[in-house]
């Protein structure tokens, strides 16, 4: 579980280190950060799959997602004695992304390169990745060392150089993952890509999750959520049947959920209420009650990961059903990490009376995102690798 999460130099967050608990809501006004928090979550999931120079790449490049603020806010300029004025920088711009955890912490580092001829002299380039032993990162707890191309690994004989010209555009991740010199690497790097991120669900008259499809054991709710009724029948068959009969009763009092199998082998939604005498298909659903499935299926999980995020579940929900999804995320947090991005009252009211959940709380000072009420004493130990 990760306890720590610690930003710089992303968009809003000019330096942010934010506690974690196993479910945490995310909330603030519209514009405090909560999306570039999100969004830096993501970067860092990316890094596992090999994609963040992709991902900064659709944000408009590294040089655009970096904190376009001065380098360091005066006494004078949060007082508003003085306007807020750039000056000249001292130290290079980098962007900084790291979390920590219960056994091991890592960090990235990631700047402009060296100006050349190269067609991609704008991609970023990753200056520093560390992983180490333990919540706080020191000296005597680095495991996996990487400045440049260069990676090192601490072993039972002192520092061993695993490799000195590794790609400066991809992650130790992708380049280093050898189960007997860098076991850590390994470890770290399946447990992120196990990180899953929900957004944006689509429920419109097209949308596939709407439309019969054949169906396979579906552990796992794909991207696209096309696959809603597989996902929902394997957790019917081997995961938690009874969970999902007893969310449906209590956002939908007397109605029933099963899954149809047609004789070409597609599956379809069969959803049974009250008064009436047929089911009703996908097609016919309403987007509250379609995305009120799409969320039970990617909550009750068989195959649970390491971490779920999911950002403003409650869009197109009637308030009625926001406490039968409190208690699904509840059950979530009980067996893996849960973050929830959030505007709703009513959510962050029903999940705060059916788990104790950390609620962080983003505002804003001078465009810099900060967490509500942290001061110094109240920030997590955190300490950036040079």
């Amino acid at each position: 579980m990760l306890r720590t999460l610690a930003i710089e130099n992303y968009r809003s967050l000019r330096s942010i280190v934010v506690p974690l608990g196993k479910l945490n809501v995310i909330q603030g006004a519209n514009g405090s950060g909560k999306s570039n928090l999100y969004k830096a979550l993501r970067l860092l999931a990316d890094t596992a799959a090999g994609g963040v120079v992709n991902s900064l790449a659709r944000e408009g490049g590294l040089k655009s997602t970096f904190w376009a603020g001065p380098e360091k806010l005066s006494r004078d300029m949060r007082s508003g004695r003085v306007p807020v004025q750039g000056t000249k920088r001292k130290d290079a711009v980098r962007l900084k992304l790291g979390f920590a955890g219960e056994d091991f912490g890592y960090c990235i580092t990631m700047g402009l390169p060296t100006p050349s001829d190269s067609a991609f002299a704008l991609d970023p380039e990753i200056k520093r990745e560390c992983i180490w032993s333990g919540p706080v990162c020191k000296p005597d707890r680095i495991l996996v060392d990487r400045s440049g191309p260069i990676v090192r690994a601490r072993t039972e004989n002192g520092w061993q150089t695993l490799a000195d010209g590794l790609g400066l555009f991809e992650s130790i991740f992708v380049q280093i993952a050898d189960p007997n010199t860098a076991p850590e690497v390994l470890l770290l790097r399946e447990t992120v890509r196990s990180w899953r991120f929900y957004d944006q669900l689509r429920t419109d008259v097209d949308a596939p999750a709407r439309i019969p499809r054949l169906g396979t054991r579906t552990p796992v709710l794909g991207h696209d959520v096309g696959d809603l009724a597989a996902a929902i029948q394997t957790i019917l068959e081997v995961g938690d049947a009874d969970a999902v009969s007893a969310a449906i009763d209590a956002a939908f009092p007397g109605a029933s959920l099963s899954i149809g199998i047609e004789t070409d082998g597609r599956f379809a939604l069969e959803f049974r209420q009250p008064g009436l005498l047929r089911p009703l298909s996908g097609a016919e659903l309403s987007d509250g009650t379609l995305r009120f499935l799409l969320w039970l299926a990617a909550l009750l999980t068989p195959r649970p990961p390491s971490m779920m995020v999911l950002n403003e579940p409650e869009t197109s929900l009637h308030p009625d059903l926001l406490p039968a999804l409190a208690q699904l995320i509840a059950n979530a947090a009980n067996i893996t990490q849960v973050w929830v991005v959030t505007h709703s009252p009513t959510l962050m009211a029903a999940l705060g009376a059916s788990f104790e959940a950390r609620v962080i709380k983003l505002e804003k000072e001078l465009s810099q995102t900060q967490v509500k009420g942290q001061t110094l004493l109240d920030r997590p130990q955190w300490k950036w690798v040079e």
